[in-house]
């Protein structure tokens, strides 16, 4: 028997989230490696997932959790043993299949990857998809040769997981970033993980005018509709900006002109169904480059019962930084 949340849709269409206890029988058979989860996180999604804010989970009963690391108590995939360290993120993981909010897991061995050596569980998931998503971000800012002295570099909803932890990365590298955020009590809170200025995300948040006096030579942005719309209005010549959330909204209420007036560049990130390759390479480098201290100051651990609660508080924007879930406790 083994611990995990499980969600449900009720008759009137609502999701109800529980604890439940629950049998390794009962987990799907199409997996080839199973696993012990030892933690997991609770991201936007996964809060979407439990609170049945968003259609996201496509069948029921679900176990959430797009994120888990662990170590694998048993395999028939080729690239996995028992004993191997794993960490999982995305692949409609806790969407059409069930997650890794849960003790135990059974995963198809080509989703997941091996933990960089030295990196313990509880790090990798204090990274989870935000941290994972923001090195994307910076690595294709970087291919788009966007480099510390091309200017400021602009963070959306900063003072979330993605935020912090991408303004904690670019500060690292020598970039001069510039925290967007909605809570400007965490000024030091950004400052201290290395923002050089900190804006009230008011300035971004309202409908844009096509173009816009030029600031950024790159950005990150979390947050989607209006205040995407006004980074890229405001990004100069020539500059990039790569998208990954919609915080804010899934629209993108903009011009074509700064695209076709100053050749600005739109990234679309995906973690979700990323290639191998790319994860791999990214999870190396926030091995290497994300600070342990700014990364600790990031993250708060909670037990799978917290995580019930916190889901809405994470949608109301309510929570600074990562959530990390020990399924043990």
């Amino acid at each position: 028997m083994f611990t995990a949340i499980l969600l449900d849709k009720n008759d009137d269409g609502a999701t109800s989230a529980r604890l439940a206890q629950l049998d390794e029988r009962a987990l799907p058979a199409d997996g080839d490696v199973l696993v012990r989860v030892d933690y997991s996180t609770i991201n936007y999604k996964d809060g979407l997932a439990i609170t049945g804010k968003a259609p996201v989970v496509r069948s029921w009963p679900m176990v959430p959790g797009i994120d888990g690391a662990g170590e694998v108590i048993a395999s028939s995939h080729p690239d996995w043993k028992a004993g191997d360290e794993f960490i999982l993120n995305g692949w409609g993981v806790g969407e059409s299949y069930w997650g890794c909010l849960a003790q135990r897991a059974r995963l198809k061995g080509g989703w997941l990857i091996a933990r960089p050596p030295g990196m313990s569980a509880r790090t990798a998931m204090a990274i989870g998809t935000a941290g994972y998503t923001a090195m994307l971000c910076v690595m294709a800012l970087e291919e788009q040769g966007v480099a510390p002295d091309s200017g400021d570099i602009l963070v959306t909803g900063a003072s979330g997981g993605v935020g912090g932890i991408a303004v904690a990365l670019l500060a690292n590298r020598g970039y001069r970033v510039v925290a967007s955020t909605g809570r400007l009590a965490e000024a030091d809170y950004l400052a201290s993980l290395g923002a050089a200025e900190v804006i009230d995300r008011a300035t971004l948040s309202t409908p844009a005018k096509p173009l816009q006096k030029e600031r950024w030579a790159g950005v990150v942005d979390s947050v989607g509709s209006h205040t995407l719309a006004n980074a890229v209005a405001q990004t100069r010549y020539g500059g990039s900006v790569a998208a990954c959330g919609l915080a804010q909204g899934m629209d993108f209420p903009a011009s074509v002109a700064p695209f076709i007036l100053r050749g600005v560049r739109l990234i679309g990130i995906d973690s979700v169904m990323a290639p191998p390759p790319k994860r791999v390479a990214a999870w190396a480098r926030l091995a290497k480059e994300l600070d342990a201290d700014k990364l600790a100051a990031i993250t708060r651990e909670i037990g799978l019962a917290e995580a019930l609660v916190q889901a809405p508080e994470l949608l109301a924007g309510k929570v600074r930084g990562r959530l990390v879930v020990n399924v043990n406790a």
